[in-house]
Order: structure tokens, then C-alpha cells, then sequence
């Protein structure tokens, strides 16, 4: 995947500025897919040269002005013939596993630390989802949001951020324990 592809599908709830866009990936898209304010900026303008989105300006008084886009038939085709094609499967890319791995030849002290703060992430992330979760579903329960929403896409892409968050957060804390109970004397090394 591409981050075309991961632009286009945030742009296709409505015209949304860079800002805006960067905000949206912060919150909900950063769950499957990160990206630097930058790049969303510069992706954006190769979506527009190549006519895969439509940028319009806005006047601002008080405020610098401001571009907003929007997907256009180019860019809906692109994410069609994207969904058509065959996924790659997923793989873990993470420094602290190395540092797992590493920790009984290393001293468990400072990756105990980093297994902790990583868990006290996940578990900030894991409250943001619960509130994003809800804020989309409005009034209706998930079973009934699932069978009837609107838009459900991103519901199951949060769904899929908060499985990972929670998982995430008790892998964590159990090998920070497994570790931690491994220490000579309980001594960190």
C-alpha cells in the first residue's frame, strides 16, 4: 500500500484541508498507517497533479487562507482498483522486540522501562479509541452500529486500532513481569 491509498480513503468522508487531514490520520488512521504532517502535504499535491483529488482555495479573514480537497472519480477509480488487488500480509517491525530479545544478554532494567511506558501508551490509545468508537456510533449500541451505520469502514479499521492497543498493552505488561521476576535478587541489571 501506498500512502495515495491510505489519503484517498481518509478524504472520503468529504473536503478536508492538510490540517485537517493531518488531525485524521493522528487520531484514527495512524492506527494501521503513520505518516508525517510533510508527507500528507506532499502527497496531497501529487494527488492533485495527477488528478486524483481536487483542491480548492479558501479565504480565511483571520486566519491564513487555506486549500481543501476532495476526491474525484480518477481517485475513487485508484482506491477501487487498490481494494482489487491482492493484500500482502502483515509483519512486526519493532526496536523494542530487538531489545526483548536481546534483554538477558543486555540487563532487563531499562527494557522493563520501555515494556511499561509502551503499555502506559497503548493504554492512552486504547481510552482514545473507546471515545472515537462511541463518537461514531452516536446512540446506537456496536451490534446495531455494525448491522446498520453509514459509514463502517472506519469503525472497523478503530476496532482493528483498539484490538491491537489492548493486546499490545498486555504483552507488554506481562514480559516487563516475566522479566522483572527473572532479575537476580530482584535487582535490576
Amino acid at each position: 500500500m501506498a500512502l495515495r491509498h491510505a489519503v484517498l480513503a481518509a478524504l472520503l468522508d468529504g473536503e478536508h484541508s492538510g490540517y485537517q487531514l493531518a488531525k485524521a490520520f493522528d487520531v484514527g488512521v495512524a492506527n494501521f498507517w503513520h505518516a508525517l504532517p510533510q508527507q500528507l502535504y506532499a502527497e496531497l499535491a501529487r494527488l492533485e497533479k495527477d488528478g486524483q483529488v481536487t483542491g480548492r482555495q479558501v479565504v480565511q479573514e483571520t486566519r491564513p487562507n487555506k486549500r481543501l480537497f476532495t476526491v474525484t472519480d480518477a481517485g475513487l477509480d485508484e482506491l477501487k482498483q487498490f481494494a482489487a488487488s491482492a493484500s500482502k500480509p502483515s509483519f512486526i517491525r519493532d526496536d523494542l522486540l530487538v531489545k526483548v530479545q536481546a534483554a538477558d544478554r543486555i540487563g532487563t532494567g531499562p527494557v522493563i522501562e520501555q515494556l511499561e511506558e509502551r503499555a502506559s501508551v497503548a493504554a492512552a490509545k486504547i481510552g482514545l479509541f473507546g471515545k472515537l468508537l462511541r463518537k461514531m456510533r452516536g446512540e446506537m449500541d456496536e451490534e446495531e452500529f455494525l448491522r446498520r451505520g453509514e459509514r463502517i469502514g472506519p469503525y472497523l479499521t478503530c476496532l482493528r486500532g483498539l484490538a491491537f492497543e489492548e493486546d499490545n498493552r498486555a504483552w507488554c505488561l506481562r514480559i516487563a513481569a516475566v522479566l522483572r521476576e527473572r532479575q537476580p535478587d530482584r535487582a535490576q541489571l
